[in-house]
């Protein structure tokens, strides 16, 4: 059970329950014990019920406001350079290490 269904589908485990929550909240929202419970409940009957390989059921719970979505993955400006030399740096590590066979291509 999570939030990441594009990284889920992809490594195509056997069955997910999707809660469309920020990551780290796969159980609800803290402190509310009746979402946390039904979500829960709801991912075991999943486990048990699921017939065939790939089973993704989605979570009918909202989380109220749209409004971390805007923020989910926002660089802010004074981070904009830090993140590009860091992504560059991964860039040439990675390069570096299919060159000596150590990255799977795919």
């Amino acid at each position: 059970m999570g939030s990441a269904i594009d990284i889920v589908e992809r490594c195509g485990v056997p069955r997910f329950y999707f809660v469309d929550f920020p990551l780290g909240n796969p159980c609800g929202k803290p402190y509310d014990d009746a979402m946390q419970f039904d979500i829960v409940n709801a991912a075991l009957r999943l486990f048990t019920s699921a017939e065939a390989p790939r089973t993704v059921e989605v979570d009918p719970h909202h989380w109220g406001s749209d409004a971390w979505r805007q923020r989910y993955m926002a660089i802010k400006p004074e981070d904009r350079e830090r993140m590009l030399r860091l992504g560059e740096e991964r860039r040439r590590e990675r390069q570096h290490l299919r060159e000596i066979g150590q990255v799977r291509e795919g």
